[in-house]
């Protein structure tokens, strides 16, 4: 039986000249039917089937006053329904009574009601899909001064990007034996990788085993006064994680990470050149300084060009671009995750990024509440960790002891709600060496016997951790290539031979 929606449908496009948008009247009449029939039929589609889904406008309605009155435990029918059409058309020729009994004996049953609520749900992403296309060329017709192509590219990304999102038909809930298996899951993966770690290997021991490794979905600070090594630890890492990157072919021709991850690097203060340079001087055992102004040999050299060889095939990839906001860098980094299956994403640093205008206009804080409420929805959104530096305020340095502490992360109170993981780099050598008396004196004698302590020592404070324990980790630091590693203590070095 023809509906009398679906012949005023046929109708209105022979009279058309242009396609119709997507859609299935059909459909949208057996799933309303069988909702009217049995109630039940509903709660197979609430959780990714709304109103605006529907094509036809009257279906739009029926479906979201039947779900109001099934939320709130009432039935649902056309006799209960009827009252809220009193006295109208929804179709031409039929009154509202009418046309409800009919939805009812056109019902499907509610077994296949699921599966016709995601035809109608997949009908509506391609109408979206038009929707974008058309907004991408008509806003390229008649784009405004003042709106450049790249910006007008980072829109379509992303509007693209949470239509995909939406696609997945959204989570719900999951029941407790599914919970209890992704938990197994995840202890199973720690147990066969390398080091037992149910995250991402940083590279330094220490660390990883109090972190449990750099943990998908979580937002992690790292913050410092200027030269203790933030920069320095994050390269570290990021060319730890990239290079031990290794993936595994499926059964279903997709390849999966096993171990390391690609690794997006947003240098908001240095060039991608810098940043380069740093990486190879800390891995060819070479200062940077001197890799700048040319100061090498020629065994040197090749060792470079070796490494520099060795480098391109890792998958690390930096955005050098400076004062960008944290819907542009999002923007980046769904792209990234699409094109290379991003795993890490670093930002350096924290207070360089921007954030609406909006939030600006409304002060510091509430834009850098913006900026880590937008950092921690991408680290869950794109399921990675995401590490983001950030800088310390001064009131460190008017403390005798200069081990950061939480209150001193600035605009510290989204920061530290926001982060799953704080942690601070601390070198008390660098204060120590300010602190030099007079040569020759007492003083000076016990001074140098400490430097030399506290030579090549940094800390990485623990001072938050959703789900493990707080504490220093301690590390060897040389700041001529500006690189750390694990820290062995001399009670731990081998006996020395005479």
């Amino acid at each position: 039986m023809e509906s009398t929606l679906r012949a005023r449908t046929r109708d209105r496009e022979e009279e058309l000249p242009f396609r119709q948008a997507p859609h299935n009247i059909e459909a949208e009449q057996a799933l309303l039917g069988a909702i009217l029939v049995n109630n039940d039929a509903y709660y197979r589609v609430m959780d990714f089937l709304a109103p605006e889904h529907f094509y036809e406008p009257v279906h739009q309605r029926i479906y979201d006053t039947a779900g109001q009155l099934i939320r709130s435990t009432k039935l649902a029918s056309p006799i209960t329904m009827k009252t809220f059409f009193e006295g109208e058309e929804l179709v031409p020729g039929l009154t509202a009574q009418a046309y409800l009994a009919r939805l009812a004996s056109a019902a499907t049953t509610v077994i296949n009601s699921e599966d016709y609520g995601r035809a109608i749900y997949d009908l509506a992403i391609r109408r979206s899909l038009i929707v974008i296309g058309e907004e991408m060329v008509n806003s390229s017709y008649d784009a405004p001064v003042d709106l450049p192509p790249k910006e007008q590219i980072e829109i379509a990304e992303q509007q693209l990007f949470d239509l995909a999102e939406k696609g997945k038909y959204g989570g719900g809930f999951l029941d407790f034996s599914s919970a209890l298996t992704h938990a197994v899951d995840m202890a199973a993966a720690a147990y066969q990788r390398d080091g037992g770690l149910s995250g991402m290997a940083t590279g330094f021991r220490h660390l990883d085993n109090l972190l449990g490794g750099l943990q998908n979905s979580d937002l992690v600070i790292l913050a410092g006064r200027p030269s203790m090594g933030k920069t320095a630890l994050a390269t570290n890492i990021a060319y730890n994680i990239a290079s031990s990157h290794r993936t595994e072919l499926q059964p279903d021709g997709s390849e999966k990470t096993v171990d390391g991850a690609v690794v997006g690097f947003f240098s908001l203060e240095m060039s991608a050149e810098q940043l380069a340079t740093r990486i190879i001087s800390e891995q060819v055992d070479i200062p940077s300084n001197e890799i700048r102004r040319g100061k090498i040999n020629e065994p040197q050299f090749t060792t470079i060009q070796a490494f520099a060889q060795e480098m391109q095939k890792i998958p690390l990839y930096i955005d050098q671009t400076g004062g960008i906001t944290v819907a542009q860098l999002a923007a980046r980094a769904r792209r990234l995750k699409r094109q290379r299956n991003l795993g890490l994403i670093i930002v350096d640093y924290l207070q360089l990024l921007s954030g609406s205008s909006r939030r600006a206009s409304e002060g510091r804080v509430q834009e850098v509440t913006e900026i880590t409420t937008g950092l921690k929805s991408l680290a869950k959104e794109l399921n990675v960790p995401v590490l983001a530096l950030s800088q310390l305020s001064r009131q460190v340095e008017n403390r005798d002891d200069k081990r950061p502490q939480l209150s001193d992360l600035r605009e510290s109170g989204s920061i530290e709600q926001d982060a799953d993981v704080v942690m601070f780099v601390f070198r008390e050598e660098y204060y120590h060496s300010r602190k030099e008396p007079k040569e020759g004196t007492p003083e000076h004698l016990a001074w140098q016997e400490e430097q030399e302590k506290l030579a090549n020592r940094a800390e990485v404070i623990i001072a938050k951790q959703r789900h493990g324990p707080i504490g220093p980790v301690h590390l060897h630091f040389d700041g001529s290539v500006t690189r750390f590693s694990d820290l062995v203590e001399s009670d731990h070095l081998p006996a020395r031979r005479d």
